[in-house]
């Protein structure tokens, strides 16, 4: 690549993955970073990943080719306005925000038009700072480019390039287009997630009923409202107008089964709910996106003192790390009552096997 120095405002999660992916993918890129932590800066520069040791000052990274903003939204604006008087003709900014229509009308305001490309990695993790980075998190994962209308089509090219260079796959939108896809099928969800969450506590009896019993489907739907509440609700005020879009459409969807169930009509139902898991099934599930994967199955555990650590023994001494375990007393939809989760994909099939070959009964979800 003819990219010679790239900068980061930010260096959590994703820019630090980024980072880290350029240092694997391109070592002759100088790459620099400013960081509310000091910490930070030191930890990435004993690394490797970036050339400065100090907190350097905006003029020293405005020659950069590329400067990413990988700060919460609102203080990727305020950078915005101090770049605006210092950046050089040929630099690029871009951000990793998961929202769009801000940014993109702040960089209209400052007139950085030709000087801007959005961006949002559709990668994440349950865990954040640079010390959870890795260089392989955009592995496969769309990377979705928001170009202004006057972003220099031969920048927009490079830009692509770049984003190729990592590993993901670039797929360039307009800043309300996605906007309006990823309320859907990201905030819209952690809205549910958090509105059901809130409904159970409600109108759970004193015996806390509810929360005992509360098994797989409740579980597996609610897991992403344990997601950072600050950050969702900066998301909610930046993305409001097509968050409230979404909650609308929602609710129609939702009165629709409503209406079906009040009326008994056992026809409407069943093509509603077959409609449904034939989309649902269409769906490449383990693809990487913005909520990360779980690999997880259930199996009946051998009733004998020491059950749980033989399982795991047998997993470890064949390789297979353990992320979490535990016991399940729901035995919703014939799950087994041992739950464990892996960390990727080929640990999962390969505890499957293992456990299989052992005569332990998998399933797996």
């Amino acid at each position: 690549m003819d990219i010679k120095k790239i900068s980061f405002i930010g260096l959590g999660l994703i820019g630090g993955s980024i980072a880290k992916t350029i240092r694997r993918v391109a070592p002759q890129i100088k790459m620099y970073a400013l960081s509310g932590h000091l910490s930070t800066i030191t930890d990435a520069y004993e690394a490797g990943i970036i050339e400065n040791s100090h907190m350097p000052d905006m003029k020293e990274i405005s020659d950069s080719d590329y400067i990413f903003l990988c700060t919460p939204v609102k203080q990727n604006l305020l950078y915005l306005e101090q770049l605006k008087s210092c950046i050089a003709p040929h630099t690029m900014i871009t951000d990793v925000g998961s929202v769009k229509g801000d940014i993109h009308r702040a960089v209209a305001k400052l007139s950085l038009e030709a000087h801007f490309i959005g961006g949002h990695p559709m990668a994440g993790s349950e865990k954040t700072g640079f010390q959870a980075a890795t260089s392989y998190l955009l592995e496969n994962a769309y990377y979705v480019i928001t170009p202004t209308s006057k972003t220099p089509k031969e920048q927009l090219f490079r830009f692509r390039g770049l984003v190729s260079s990592l590993g993901a796959i670039p797929l360039v939108l307009e800043p309300d287009e996605h906007d309006f896809a990823t309320a859907a099928i990201s905030h819209l969800p952690h809205m549910l997630a958090y509105s059901l969450v809130h409904l159970v506590k409600e109108i759970d009896d004193p015996k806390e009923t509810m929360k005992t019993i509360a098994a797989g489907g409740f579980r597996d739907m609610t897991r992403i409202a344990a997601s950072s509440p600050v950050m969702w609700q900066e998301i909610c005020l930046s993305n409001q107008t097509q968050m409230l879009r979404l909650i609308d459409l929602y609710t129609k969807q939702f009165q629709k089964l409503r209406s079906y169930i009040e009326e008994k009509d056992a026809p409407s139902m069943t093509g509603y709910f077959s409609s449904a898991k034939d989309y649902r099934d269409s769906l490449a599930i383990r693809k990487p996106g913005s909520i990360q994967p779980v690999y997880e199955l259930y199996c009946d555990l051998i009733d004998e003192v020491g059950g749980i650590a033989t399982l795991a023994t047998l997993l470890a001494s064949n390789g297979i790390n353990i992320k979490n375990i535990g016991i399940v007393h729901n035995r919703e939809f014939a799950d087994g009552v041992l739950h464990i989760e892996l960390y990727d994909e080929v640990s999962l099939n390969t505890a499957s096997m293992l456990l299989k070959k052992h005569h332990y009964t998998v399933y797996e979800r």
